[in-house]
């Protein structure tokens, strides 16, 4: 298979490259600080960013891309289901 893009170093401009399921929780952090979440199915979510500080995001429409540095995604406030980082 053919990669035209192999020798381009990745940027936060760039797509995702791989992506992992988040089970939102309270108390840990996700695997790696994401460069975007995508939300399969809609509602209400609430993350910790990059930067230390906590966001809600309310009413977010199911299929969304959100192009968020997240260090963890919490369980109280996140009513948004089939969440998954994309980095």
């Amino acid at each position: 298979m053919t990669d035209r893009f192999s020798d381009v170093h990745p940027s936060l401009s760039g797509p995702a490259s791989t992506g992992f399921t988040i089970l939102p929780d309270d108390d840990a952090n996700i695997l790696e600080t994401t460069r975007g979440l995508y939300l399969g199915s809609g509602g209400d979510i609430t993350v910790v960013m990059a930067s230390g500080a906590s966001i809600a995001l309310t009413n977010v429409p199911g299929g969304s891309i959100l192009p968020l540095r997240v260090n963890r995604v919490l369980a109280t406030g996140t009513t948004a289901g089939g969440i998954v980082g994309l980095v």
